[in-house]
């Protein structure tokens, strides 16, 4: 899957990367209730097409399937049926494959097949499922949880693999399991979703990829600070290291890892990136956009408006005004604001 591993730095370039949430931040603090309110009716207007397709403007007015599965989610979140509707349909019809219940990760409008690569990104498949799933409890559409069941055999069938006597999660379906070892992005964890995925089909059937995978992400820190990175490899014998083809970076997908913990109240896989942070923070350092694990070297720019919301969410100070400009960004601040 080298052309979405090859977005990510254009993505890293155009948007840095960011500070997240931690152990204290179970609910969004009072005094951002005003900043947060009409986040989302913004969002929608900037972000999501009338046809149902949410743009990433900082990559070329892609859609992608994490995109979609963020904007079912937050449309569920903040009770919008209307919207959520649009893109569940959109997200079914143009990218939803035809021979497993998975969908292709990129849609291309420049293209003259815009979606001209079928394999899937795990995290979008993940949060598309968990959307439907809750959007059918929540507005009471059968067919939305029959699609979610679906998505959620596809996953733990096709993206689930054993290797040194642990369930790992694929990134996807192709490209990430070969040649001995397999490459695992941390941020694809999404521990929410996974519980409701075990609420709804038995610990039995999600309970190792859960209880395996904090095992993996708390071993999977790395350098003298023993921060996440971006990407990581384990070999037959279960030996893990950053990734070999992508810099060993604390950075744009690795942020996520505090995030998805501090959501679903399990930051001992976060702590020392939290205490890095904190250490910033007290220092009056500014946090950078991304860290190289092993060098040290820092990003020479900072955080985005959306690094700024989950930073400020962390610290239970008051919010930037406004909404960001850029697609990432934006869902940042409104995951800061919404996902517990």
């Amino acid at each position: 899957m080298a052309s979405k591993l090859g977005g990510i730095g254009r993505r890293d370039f155009a948007l840095g990367c960011f500070a997240v949430l931690t152990a204290a931040c179970g609910k969004v603090p009072a005094g951002n209730a005003k900043a947060h309110k009409g986040l989302w009716p913004q969002f929608r207007e900037r972000f999501v097409l009338p046809a149902g397709r949410v743009i990433d403007n900082g990559n070329g007015n892609i859609s992608h399937s994490e995109g979609q599965g963020y904007g079912m989610l937050l449309a569920c979140l903040n009770g919008d049926r209307r919207t959520f509707d649009s893109l569940a349909q959109w997200t079914a019809t143009t990218l939803l494959r035809h021979d497993v219940a998975l969908h292709a990760w990129k849609y291309d409008p420049r293209d003259v097949n815009p979606v001209a690569d079928p394999n899937n990104a795990t995290d979008g498949d993940i949060l598309i499922a968990w959307a439907l799933a809750r959007a059918a409890k929540q507005w009471k559409v059968a067919e939305y949880g029959l699609a979610s069941r679906d998505i959620r055999k596809a996953i733990r069938s096709r993206l689930v693999v054993e290797r040194a006597g642990s369930a790992v999660l694929l990134p996807g379906l192709q490209g990430f399991n070969q040649d001995g070892r397999v490459v695992v992005n941390p941020s694809y964890y999404i521990w929410s979703a996974l519980d409701a995925f075990a609420a709804l089909d038995g610990e039995n059937v999600w309970g190792p990829v859960i209880d395996d995978g904090v095992k993996l992400l708390t071993a999977a820190r790395f350098g003298p600070l023993a921060l996440p990175v971006d990407w990581f490899e384990m070999d037959a014998a279960g030996k893990l290291a950053p990734a070999r083809d992508k810099p060993p970076r604390f950075g744009f997908d690795a942020i996520r890892v505090p995030l998805y913990a501090a959501a679903a109240r399990r930051m001992a896989i976060a702590e020392t990136a939290v205490a890095w942070w904190n250490g910033l923070a007290k220092s009056g350092k500014a946090i950078p956009a991304w860290i190289d694990v092993m060098s040290g070297e820092t990003a020479p720019f900072t955080l985005s408006a959306g690094g700024m919301a989950v930073v400020s969410r962390a610290m239970g100070t008051a919010q930037p005004d406004g909404l960001a400009e850029d697609y990432y960004a934006a869902i940042l601040q409104l995951l800061a604001h919404d996902l517990v």
